[in-house]
């Protein structure tokens, strides 16, 4: 099956100058017709006045006829007197005198208006002897009742319309290429960063996520500069977040998945179902440390992504408090460890995620029941809420062996494991670092403070939400 190439889409700068010269050139159309419209009717007007002031001056001269045999109306005047009337350089001129049943009194035969009219002149277009005329036709009734037909060529009209319609379109159709040019280079030099921008990512490697080179001559390009080095940012960061993820992960399974075979050859070799009971109980265990251990993984890179998408919302602490210690009430009875809580009496709330908070307060008390049990008597672990005026302390104390100075400042660190830990032989020192980077996204203070006269106390300081 063939594919069909897609059609090439027009660029950026052919686009804008389209966008521009386009109703550009459409407005000076408009504008250039609208011009011509009002040149041509001022220069009919001139010129229909002069044909009119023609019209009247040649009535002027009808007279009433002194001989009844020759007619009732005349025109007085001489041959050199109707030369200077019908005197024109450009133009030829025409008249007829008519009664008003269209009988010719004078001029030129065949020449006729609109006849009947009475008032206002009337100007008309006409053909007569192959000849395109204007003409006015104006009615008189002294000496006599008769016509006058006034009609010239327009030669000298239309040549002044034509070299009106070439002065002003011609040079306006300069300017308008000029102004394309203009544009185009104009367009082309604040178009150029972008062009080097889309140069620079298009030969850029997959593995080099570095920011690329902005020099935007506008705030537009490089606004888009910035979020393209934002998201080759981002991109680092989740990158470098599972580049962290795969090593801890290949690193810190190495060890049980080593063990886990170790135990599985040993029982092999031996047919004693008391042997491979055994075995089997251990392989269960190291199992059960290998799966915590995924999960505290899982979290911190989940926690390295959070930030992207974190949205800041109030949270009932008091419910989160109360649902954690429900969960954690079977395993520590199973452990004969006493698991309490306070001051979640009083509803208490707090800016933040739900989700991290409850992921910090999963892994305080994991950590209480794995390393804070008491060297002797009773065990016991307790979640205190404190609701301040200015923020609201979540803390998880226990009465276990505790930590020495030296391992409080570096117990938030990842692989770093207090004395209890290490003695024991469990975990990975991931707790308090995935509590450490919660508290870090969520804007709270973490802080470790030894308990009298032995334990551990854990405290997280959170914002109060602001006062509706």
């Amino acid at each position: 099956m063939t594919t069909g190439r897609m059609p090439m889409k027009p660029s950026l700068r052919n686009r804008l100058l389209r966008h521009v010269l386009l109703p550009l050139a459409l407005t000076w159309l408009l504008g250039s017709a609208l011009v011509v419209g009002i040149a041509t009717y001022f220069t009919q007007q001139a010129y229909d006045r002069a044909l009119l002031d023609d019209a009247y001056l040649l009535a002027s001269h009808v007279r009433r006829n002194a001989a009844p045999d020759v007619g009732d109306l005349a025109l007085s005047l001489s041959a050199q007197e109707m030369s200077t009337v019908l005197f024109d350089q450009s133009e030829a001129l025409f008249f007829a005198v008519l009664r008003p049943d269209g009988s010719l009194v004078a001029g030129h035969a065949g020449l006729s208006g609109r006849l009947g009219s009475v008032g206002q002149p009337v100007f008309d277009t006409l053909d007569y002897q192959n000849r395109s005329l204007r003409s006015v036709t104006i009615h008189r009734e002294q000496p006599g009742d008769f016509y006058v037909v006034m009609a010239q060529t327009t030669t000298s009209r239309d040549r002044l319309l034509q070299r009106l319609l070439a002065f002003s379109i011609a040079p306006q159709i300069v300017l308008l290429i000029g102004l394309a040019l203009w544009l185009q280079r104009a367009i082309a030099n604040d178009l150029h960063p972008l062009a080097e921008l889309t140069r620079f990512v298009g030969k850029r490697d997959a593995r080099d996520l570095t920011p690329v080179p902005v020099s935007g001559s506008t705030r537009d390009v490089q606004r888009l500069g910035q979020a393209v080095n934002a998201l080759l940012a981002r991109i680092a960061q989740s990158v470098q977040a599972q580049r962290e993820f795969s090593g801890n992960v290949a690193h810190e399974l190495r060890t049980p998945l080593a063990g886990i075979r170790a135990l599985a050859d040993y029982g092999l070799r031996h047919a004693d179902p008391q042997v491979w009971r055994e075995q089997l109980q251990t392989i269960a265990h190291s199992q059960e440390r290998a799966s915590h251990l995924v999960d505290q993984l899982l979290a911190l890179a989940l926690a390295d992504e959070a930030h992207q998408s974190l949205v800041h919302e109030s949270v009932a602490l008091d419910v989160l408090v109360g649902e954690a210690v429900l969960r954690f009430l079977p395993r520590a009875d199973a452990a004969g460890v006493d698991l309490g809580a306070r001051g979640v009496e009083q509803p208490v709330h707090v800016m933040g995620s739900a989700a991290l908070i409850e992921g910090a307060l999963n892994n305080l008390l994991d950590n209480a029941l794995r390393y804070g049990r008491a060297p002797q008597g009773d065990s016991h672990i307790t979640v205190a809420v404190v609701d301040a005026p200015q923020a609201v302390v979540l803390s998880v104390s226990d009465n276990g062996p505790g930590v020495s100075a030296r391992q409080m400042q570096q117990l938030t660190q990842r692989w770093v494991q207090g004395s209890a830990g290490e003695a024991l032989k469990e975990g990975s020192g991931l707790g308090l670092a995935i509590v450490s980077e919660y508290a870090r996204l969520l804007g709270a203070q973490v802080s470790l403070q030894s308990e009298t006269p032995s334990g551990l106390r854990v405290s997280l300081t959170f914002m109060k939400p602001p006062t509706p």
